[in-house]
């Protein structure tokens, strides 16, 4: 694939496929970098906010392009349209604010995860900005780089 390959997540292993791999998984271990086997599996659950878990992300129920009603940081109420696909509409499952959209007019496939309600209207600006997350991926991956700089100049 590339002189060095930092994968993320599960479904890759190491040394055999990739050189690192790192855990997605929320907990103690997020953002480890694993240099032998593999990333804890799936689970499939997303993480619980305010009480709300898998009810507040959104798939997409046919394949087809996307159409946008709703933006990142609009508030939405159950039951509101978010988007269409293929000219089918999807409506919000829980009110509270759209955090996560997949961009508009790509191609997606049935079952995808295409968008994300925060259940809490005050958390607003977390739409805007990388979360804590995403912050400690992109952490572990730079870490990874940098270990390999270190090693191999």
């Amino acid at each position: 694939m590339a002189p060095f390959v930092v994968a993320l997540g599960p479904g890759f292993s190491a040394p055999d496929e990739v050189d690192v791999v790192v855990e997605t998984m929320r907990g103690h271990n997020l953002g480890r970098l694993i240099f032998q086997g593999t990333a804890l599996p799936n689970t499939g659950i997303p993480g619980l906010i305010a009480s709300k878990s898998s009810e507040r992300v959104i798939h997409a129920p046919v394949s087809g392009r996307i159409s946008h009603n709703k933006k990142i940081g609009d508030s939405v109420l159950a039951g509101d349209t978010l988007f269409s696909i293929a000219g089918q509409n999807v409506t919000a499952p829980i009110s509270g604010v759209l955090r996560g959209l997949i961009s508009e007019n790509v191609r997606i496939t049935e079952g995808l995860k295409v968008a994300d309600i925060d259940p809490r209207l005050e958390e607003k600006m977390n739409c805007f900005t990388i979360s804590d997350k995403a912050r400690a991926l992109g952490g572990a991956v730079l870490e990874a780089v940098c270990m390999q700089r270190k090693r191999y100049g």
